[in-house]
């Protein structure tokens, strides 16, 4: 079951939308704004997106920049650069002045805007690097989230995971503000252990629309609607997996609301537990 109103989005690092439209699939998340820099990126969200605006540079966008334009946030999006964290990459790491480093201004918005929820997404070996201090990187992550009083959990999931042909192996982390935890109350499982992603995603990318009215393009790629530029394709999310982790936010607001039915409305204590498995829980 949806919200009443769907959960409005910022979408950060937005690339060609495919976090947005994973998300917006589930019926309870609406992005309501944009930010990216790339040209073509930006007219692939122009074409599909066309009333929702979309900011050129992250460092420029401020949650009083957002509040004149009349834009509200609840969730933030963002699969942040992943060139200098990549084994393919720089491996410079999240430092000032590197392209990963834009984590710092995803940090400061989340600080800025304090949405119910943070959804990131990046390359797999953000958890284990730098080489010389193994698990620096993702600690930064986790401790610039908690500074601002978001407690996270995180789990690999590849694209082949939901039936893609492809493996790409990425990890996601959701967060949200721990007064959540302390007052409202979760499940004991994690969110991303609230649905199961195993069973609900069978057959999940095939049955996803095409467009089969479409020509055949001349190089590589198919008819499916999806725009066939390799750079831009690259950086992309897969919509499924955003799809499936909405599911999951969802299910869990409608298991804290119905805990508070039954409870009349009474806060409810709920602990912690560290996790040891792929889904973790800080």
């Amino acid at each position: 079951m949806s919200p009443a109103h769907p959960l409005k989005v910022l979408s950060l690092f937005a690339g060609i939308g495919g976090f947005d439209l994973g998300l917006e699939r589930t019926g309870g998340f609406k992005t309501v704004a944009f930010c990216e820099i790339e040209p073509f990126a930006r007219k692939v969200l122009a074409k599909h997106w066309p009333r929702v605006p979309c900011y050129e540079d992250v460092r420029e966008l401020t949650s009083e920049r957002l509040s004149a334009d009349g834009i509200a946030v609840d969730a933030i999006c963002a699969g942040f650069p992943c060139q200098d964290l990549s084994i393919a990459g720089k491996r410079a790491g999240l430092a000032n002045g590197t392209r990963s480093g834009l984590w710092a201004e995803v940090a400061r918005l989340v600080g800025e805007l304090g949405p119910g929820y943070v959804l990131l997404e990046n390359v797999t070996n953000l958890l284990a690097g730098p080489d010389d201090q193994p698990g620096a990187w993702f600690g930064r992550v986790l401790g610039d989230l908690a500074s601002l009083g978001y407690d996270a959990e995180w789990h690999c999931i590849p694209a082949s995971y939901i039936g893609a042909w492809h493996r790409r192996d990425r990890v996601w982390v959701l967060a949200y503000p721990d007064r959540i935890v302390r007052q409202q109350g979760l499940s004991e499982k994690p969110i991303l252990r609230q649905c199961d992603v195993h069973v609900q995603s069978q057959g999940s990318f095939e049955g996803w629309p095409g467009r089969s009215d479409l020509p055949q393009p001349r190089t590589c790629g198919s008819a499916d609607g999806v725009p066939k530029r390799l750079h831009a394709l690259g950086n992309a999310v897969v919509p499924q997996i955003p799809e499936l982790i909405g599911r999951a936010i969802l299910q869990s607001i409608n298991h804290t609301t119905s805990q508070f039915a039954k409870r009349d409305c009474s806060p409810v204590s709920v602990s912690i537990h560290d996790q040891s498995d792929s889904a973790g829980r800080r």
